[in-house]
Parts: structure tokens; sequence; C-alpha cells
């Protein structure tokens, strides 16, 4: 990064930060906030400093919210006796465009991964145990990702939800293999929910 003056270095170096962004893309898009107008560039630096400084985990779901409890954990319209568990938000998005889902959910931001130090307590999972055995849950939905840890989430949390009263569940394999449940396209998803089957632990 030779010859950029100190303060565009220093963007850069920070767009590189994100994934997916290596160093000519972050260039480029230096390049063009400073292109733009002073007024969107500056609109966009603080609609990004709103979103960290107020954005946090709904205490329910933990799912990104603006406010403690957020939209679907507080809406009278959802049933609050289904829960879907899904790894990241993204997965939980992906779900809701399909329209067809009308429970609540939990969101790990995660699953267990030994060998990157993620275990049960890093993903929320006591306290989704917990909200299943005090709130009446009749059914757990296990929306994680068709991966090897995707597959060791569900069946740990299937072990550990044996002695409820709730039917867990796992969408099915319309998701492909190894695949990542964010990017399913609607009707995917909503075949995946159809055809979900009840976990049978041996």
């Amino acid at each position: 990064m030779r010859g950029y003056p100190l303060k565009i270095k220093r963007v850069i170096e920070n767009l590189q930060k994100l994934p997916g962004i290596g160093v000519k893309t972050a260039e480029r898009l230096a390049m063009s906030l400073l292109r733009r107008s002073k007024k969107d560039s500056i609109e966009l630096a603080e609609s990004i400093k709103d979103m960290v400084m107020n954005v946090k985990y709904c205490s329910k779901c933990r799912n990104f919210s603006e406010s403690d409890v957020c939209d679907i954990c507080s809406s009278p319209s959802r049933e609050k006796n289904i829960i879907c568990v899904v790894e990241q938000p993204e997965d939980f998005f992906a779900i809701e465009r399909a329209g067809e889902y009308r429970g609540i959910y939990f969101i790990l931001h995660g699953s267990i991964s030994p060998i990157e130090g993620i275990g049960a307590e890093e993903l929320g999972i006591d306290y989704l145990v917990k909200r299943v055995k005090n709130e009446g849950i009749r059914e757990v939905i296990i929306a994680t990702d068709p991966d090897v840890s995707g597959e060791a989430t569900a069946i740990y949390i299937a072990r550990l939800l044996q002695d409820t009263d709730a039917v867990v569940s796992r969408i099915a394999l319309g998701i492909p293999a190894g695949g990542h449940i964010g990017y399913a396209d609607e009707i995917t998803m909503i075949k995946a929910l159809e055809g979900r089957r009840r976990i049978i632990l041996e």
C-alpha cells in the first residue's frame, strides 16, 4: 500500500479485516468512498457506528436486536411453544424469508467445535434447555447446518432434551450435506421445515 496517505491506508487496513475482503477489494472500496459525496460517506460511517453501539443480543433468543427482547419474541402472533434452533442470524433470516414458520427461535452463534474451543457454554445451550423446561415448549426444531459440527450440535442438544416433554426434530435434508442454512432459497427452506423428522436417540 505504498503511496497512500496514512488516513486512506488505515481505512484499507480496516476493510481487510472483514471476511472475504482482500487488499484489492479494500482499495477499491476505499476509493469508492472517497469518490462518493461526503454526505453519503459520513452517513455510511454513522450508520455503522450506530449499529455497533446499539444492536445487541435479544435476552430470550440471542438474535440481534435493538431492544432487550426482539420483535419475534415479543410478537403475540408467534407460536411460543415451538423453538427453531439455528447456528447464525443469517439462518434465521433465511427461514423468515420463506414466510411459513410461525414459531420462535434460538440462535447459537456457532456450533460445537472442540478444535476451535467452542462448547455448549459458548453457544448458550444450557439456557436453551432451561427455556424448554420452564416455558412449556412442545417442539424443538434443530436447524443447524448439515455438516459434521452441525450434526454433532444437533445430537448434543437432543440428548440434553431427552428428559423433557418436548419433541425434538431435525430439518429435512433439502439442505445439501455440507451446506449452510443461510444460503438456502425460500422453497428449499419450506421443504426442509415441512419434512423435519423426529430425532431418535439410541
